[in-house]
């Protein structure tokens, strides 16, 4: 299983956290999920509220077009990005 996939026009991300981290940063992937360093805590859902924010800025989308499909109180997320207007370009796309 790969880190994304495509479903139509939709990018499907498979997501490790790193709650409390120094910066927000992509760290690369890492097995089959990408790995995301946040700085907010994951503490009353703050983290995936940070990520969902993160993840919108990243794709160029509004932060109503990235879902957390999967994972809410879980390192490991499966995230859905509605129709991404770019791709971050440090990562191996190929798609």
């Amino acid at each position: 299983m790969s880190w994304f996939r495509r479903d139509g026009s939709d990018l499907i991300l498979q997501v490790r956290v790193q709650p409390r981290a120094s910066n927000n940063a992509l760290a690369g992937v890492i097995g089959d999920c990408l790995k995301v360093r946040l700085t907010a805590p994951p503490v009353e859902g703050q983290a995936n509220e940070h990520l969902i924010a993160y993840l919108a800025k990243l794709f160029g989308v509004p932060k109503n077009s990235v879902i957390l499909e999967r994972g809410d109180t879980s390192r490991q997320k499966q995230l859905r990005i509605r129709s991404p207007k770019k791709l971050p370009e440090n990562l191996d796309w190929d798609i």
